[in-house]
């Protein structure tokens, strides 16, 4: 009775490890952050774990993934803050970004008032305006206002930053933003699946290494015993 036991202990841990390896295995891609325009949400040399998916599912305050020719065809990462049909423009007197006539608080940039000249546009249909949280240290969609209102296509997005995974101290989930809630829908989405893949994954690899050395102690002391008869 107590090898069955050990042996669906075992069993589950193994489920467990190999259920939620393969959850984030097949939705997520690792990402390593290149620049310092999202700080200080990400830094620079973070990897960050992207779940994929279509631009179609992002919405304001999502970081997301994408690669755009028009902006030089490399991979880059910034936040949604503006969908198809709204207007941005910057500033209001605090130096808030303003979305659809409603200035947005943004706790996640860091401290300081958005640089450059204020500009004003609408987002055509299908596509996404994109900012650093870095506001200073970002070449976002304010430099490229010349080319599509500075806006990219919805369908370059690859995914949605979710966690950031390394390095060891700066490990855990990236929260989701309520700061563009009162704007009505699409509003960023609630970390995926990561979360518990990441606990069963952790989990089963300890109850498998936890019951097998269980197991051995046992073991050992059965034969000790039979030893000492």
């Amino acid at each position: 009775m107590g090898s069955l036991l050990h042996g669906l202990v075992i069993g589950l841990g193994f489920v467990m490890l190999v259920g939620g390896f393969a959850v984030i295995a097949l939705n997520y891609r690792p990402y390593r952050i290149p620049t310092d325009s999202m700080t200080p949400t990400v830094q620079p040399g973070d990897t960050v774990l992207a779940h994929t998916v279509s631009g179609g599912a992002v919405g304001r305050g999502d970081i997301v993934i994408f690669r755009d020719s028009q902006w030089g065809g490399e991979v880059m990462v910034k936040r949604v803050v503006a969908v198809g049909g709204d207007t941005v423009a910057c500033c209001d007197s605090q130096g808030r970004l303003l979305v659809n006539g409603k200035p947005i608080d943004e706790p996640y940039t860091a401290p300081q008032v958005m640089p450059g000249k204020d500009f004003k546009t609408t987002v055509p249909s299908g596509r996404l305006f994109l900012l650093g949280d870095s506001r200073v240290n970002s070449l976002d969609s304010r430099a490229h206002l010349d080319v599509a209102s500075g806006t990219v296509p919805a369908s370059d997005v690859t995914a949605r930053v979710e966690a950031t995974v390394w390095p060891y101290g700066r490990v855990g989930v990236v929260k989701r933003t309520v700061a563009f809630d009162g704007l009505g829908a699409p509003t960023a989405a609630e970390p995926g699946s990561i979360a518990p893949a990441t606990y069963a994954t952790v989990g089963g690899a300890a109850v498998v290494v936890l019951a097998s050395a269980a197991g051995g102690v046992v073991s050992l002391g059965r034969r000790l015993r039979c030893g000492s008869s």
